[in-house]
């Protein structure tokens, strides 16, 4: 399959058209490679070693969640990280393309396989925006469990290095109702509030953002950015294989880098 067909195919399942006004979907950078039989590295995030090892594998086409470019950028100067990344891509034929807010939404997207890997049912959009789909996703647990035991089941599924959740609550409670969002989803917690949801699995949750949740009865978990959406590209992976790809595959140079001291 060549990468214009990819695309094609990518874009009738999640449309860019569905991209937020300030966000950035679509090709990043194109250097020519539409024509070419795909070879794809798909990333969460399109770091310089992600490019690196993009041409290590001889890929053709970084496919990314988050953007290469969220603003316009002022210039480009010699040693500057933006800089790099776009000159390896010319002169290496590397395309890079990003499916982001229109991927939150889509089926199969971020969200549902958070959902799904919670074994979530009876599941809705947690913010609708068209034809049934949306951000974040709220559904019941096949059987109800304690806080505790829905902690553990997500550190063993997500593997976050670090698991944060709301202080005050009482691991023996009985949860049957979750919510879920990938990446940064602590602004919709007032939805979540009106959900009934019990608990709410997101990510990048500030200190306030806590005291919220704690001040509406809703036990705020924070798994990280990495660990709630690096699920989804994998599924984009396994998807990709059914198709009629020269080469595709999960990098493994985009890692939650980060380290906590304990």
């Amino acid at each position: 399959m060549k990468v214009t067909n990819l695309i094609t195919w990518f874009e009738a399942w999640a449309d860019p058209n569905w991209c937020e006004k300030w966000d950035n979907c679509g090709w990043q950078v194109e250097p020519g490679v539409l024509n070419l039989e795909a070879r794809v590295l798909v990333c969460l995030t399109p770091t310089l070693a992600v490019m690196q090892e993009a041409i290590a594998l001889h890929a053709n086409i970084i496919f990314a969640h988050h953007p290469l470019i969220f603003n316009p950028p002022k210039s480009f100067r010699n040693g500057d990280t933006l800089t790099e990344i776009i000159r390896l891509a010319f002169s290496h034929n590397i395309g890079i393309y990003t499916a982001h807010t229109n991927f939150d939404q889509a089926s199969d997207g971020t969200a549902d396989v958070l959902a799904q890997i919670l074994q979530l049912q009876e599941v809705s959009p947690l913010v609708a925006t068209q034809n049934g789909l949306g951000y974040g996703r709220v559904g019941n647990l096949i059987n109800t469990m304690t806080l505790k035991e829905l902690l553990k089941n997500i550190q063993t599924q997500l593997n976050p290095p670090k698991l944060i959740f709301s202080p005050s609550a009482n691991l023996q409670e009985q949860i049957s109702r979750v919510a879920v969002l990938g990446g940064s989803g602590a602004g919709y917690i007032s939805a979540v509030v009106k959900s009934k949801a019990q608990a709410y699995l997101t990510a990048d949750c500030k200190f306030h953002q806590f005291q919220e949740s704690r001040d509406n009865g809703l036990i705020l978990i924070d798994a990280g950015h990495y660990a709630t959406e690096r699920p989804a590209c994998d599924r984009l992976v396994q998807k990709f294989q059914k198709l009629n790809l020269d080469w595709v595959q999960l990098s493994k140079a985009d890692e939650d880098f980060r380290q906590f001291f304990i």
